[in-house]
């Protein structure tokens, strides 16, 4: 696991202030604001999605709720996660982030079916896809591409490790579930995103299927099908145009808004930025048919990490941005193209240099990507299965136990014929493509540490309507203590750092405690101070069960969780 020091944090942070001298938003915040309340107290402007008069490249997005956050923060819903200054007023502690760490058992899915050698290429890896624990029938599942970019197939689990690939009544014998549209075309799907929907009014239409297809149109359609299993599609229930192949589609939950992430040209790859609440109408009255209701949105920035092969390198460009719903925010997935372009590939056996970034989102739009390293990454090496080409997974990660579950795919190395037959054999560049699986601590993104000396972390003035406070802690050679201050900074008793129990060890769910619990300070603001020594802050909540739900997304889902937020906690 790699980390960030303080000093490059503190250089990422000067970066993007200095950034506010190239940006002029159209309608920045710093006025009155008329629109939508969130969840969190941010406030949305009048114009929605609002439009930004900048260079896509030269300046990093402006992220206006942490120029000026909320006077009061709501945080009922979800852990509270580390991963800025939202939350913080002032504090001591020191901010590390993390990265994940693959797992031994990589590529968990490899291509090893006759279905998954198509279009001369070897092929079992989701290009966004979906990943999701289903608790109708306890099974983990993974949409991914059979087959170079040729079909949809389904593999389960039960551990998310060990993967099977059933055979389904679609294509005989195959784990196949979506067809090709065009069966005589080189390529028949590009980019898919499988979504579950917990809130779906009809059980037909309990899973989400968006893809970019050919054979629809004279260019790429992004076409949505549903389904109540997952296995048995509708036809395309609408198509539509869109600028690129490389679109996707994610929901997100606290606005409760389907959003097209568009490929567009814009100062190279980058995105475009259009929602809906009904995923019909998002593809129905997309932005091919009134540009007025997207925006662009996003792009590779200048301090996007470069190509390590310098004469291979070319300027950071956002080759696809997949979002999804973490406790208290969305998680997004910046995959970043490093270079070569599409003709040095083929030319030079290489594949592109794609690598995963992270940002963090409280309103859905404006990201923070305080972390410009890479989260998951491509080797260069040419016997790795993922030399190269790095895509993310469209529906972010599964909650298992104390970690976190991130899939991905790699390719490996033209030429080398990893997972070739006597009689299969690849050619070309861009294929030969499995699943690999990353973990992270639960709430890991980032943690707020301490020394010998200790530290303290202050928060901003918040409210809440639980009783219970909890921590994800790592403190197996320290302890945290908490108290609780009212508006003027005054400590309210009970809830002193004297009164309050020492919390140690390392847990991702650990009660902070005093003699009372927390109602009698439920519905007013105010402020947590934490007292950390020798150990790391990871999240905290106020939840009102005692168990510790935190009423959060948790993204894909997990064993134990019935739905889309965790109203679980820890059994007591």
């Amino acid at each position: 696991m790699e980390v960030l020091s303080r000093t490059d944090q503190t250089q990422m942070n000067a970066l993007r202030k200095l950034a506010i001298f190239f940006v002029a938003p159209i309608g920045f915040w710093g006025g009155a604001h008329a629109g939508e309340t969130l969840y969190n107290g941010i406030v949305l402007p009048d114009q929605w999605p609002p439009a930004y008069d900048r260079h896509p490249k030269q300046s990093q997005m402006l992220v206006p709720y942490l120029e000026n956050p909320p006077a009061v923060i709501p945080i009922d819903v979800g852990r509270q996660l580390l991963v800025d200054d939202f939350l913080i007023e002032s504090t001591t502690l020191q901010r590390t982030f993390h990265t994940a760490e693959y797992h031994p058992a990589n590529p968990v899915i490899r291509p090893d079916k006759p279905w998954e050698f198509g279009s001369g290429g070897w092929f079992a890896a989701p290009f966004s896809g979906g990943a999701w624990d289903d608790s109708s029938d306890q099974l983990f599942k993974m949409w991914y591409t059979g087959g170079y970019l040729h079909w949809s197939c389904l593999a389960t689990s039960k551990d998310g490790i060990a993967w099977d690939k059933p055979a389904f009544d679609i294509k005989n014998g195959t784990n196949v579930v979506i067809r090709p549209i065009d069966p005589k075309a080189t390529r028949s799907v590009d980019t898919t995103s499988v979504w579950l929907d917990h809130d779906a009014k009809n059980p037909s239409e309990r899973f989400k299927y968006f893809g970019t297809e050919s054979g629809h149109t004279d260019r790429w359609a992004m076409v949505y099908r549903t389904s109540p299993d997952g296995i048995h599609w509708t036809d395309a229930l609408t198509k539509e145009r869109i600028h690129g192949d490389r679109t996707t589609v994610f929901y997100n939950p606290f606005r409760k808004v389907w959003v097209l992430s568009e490929r567009i040209s814009w100062g190279g790859r980058a995105r475009r930025y259009s929602e809906h609440a009904d995923p019909k109408k998002l593809i129905d009255e997309g932005v091919l048919r009134d540009p007025k209701k997207g925006v662009n949105w996003i792009a590779g920035e200048m301090i996007d990490p470069r190509n390590p092969v310098e004469e291979l390198g070319r300027k950071p460009e956002l080759y696809n941005l997949d979002a999804a719903p973490y406790e208290s925010l969305m998680i997004g997935a910046f995959t970043i193209w490093t270079g070569p372009s599409n003709d040095e590939c083929g030319k030079q056996s290489l594949q592109k240099r794609n690598d995963i970034l992270l940002g963090f989102s409280r309103d859905g739009f404006h990201w923070d990507r305080p972390d410009r390293r890479h989260f998951i990454s491509s080797t260069w090496d040419k016997k790795n299965w993922r030399y190269g080409n790095v895509q993310s997974v469209a529906t972010g990660c599964l909650v298992v136990g104390d970690k976190l579950y991130f899939y991905f795919s790699g390719r490996s190395k033209p030429g080398l014929g990893m997972y070739d037959t006597e009689t299969k054999k690849t050619e070309g560049w861009d294929k030969d493509a499995a699943t690999g699986l990353a973990i992270l601590r639960r709430d890991g993104f980032a943690s707020m540490d301490a020394g010998k000396r200790g530290g303290t972390l202050t928060t901003r003035p918040l409210s809440f309507k639980g009783s219970h406070l909890f921590v994800n802690l790592d403190s197996t050679e320290g302890e945290l203590r908490a108290e609780v201050l009212d508006e003027e900074g005054k400590v309210i008793a009970p809830f002193t750092k004297e009164n309050c129990e020492p919390v140690v060890g390392d847990q991702t769910h650990a009660a902070v405690r005093w003699q009372d619990d927390l109602s009698k300070v439920s519905g007013q603001p105010v402020r947590f101070r934490f007292h950390l020594k020798n150990g790391d802050l990871y999240a905290f909540w106020v939840s009102p069960t005692a168990s510790g739900a935190s009423n959060g997304y948790v993204s894909g889902g997990g064993p134990g969780f019935a739905g889309p937020t965790d109203t679980v906690g820890r059994p007591q």
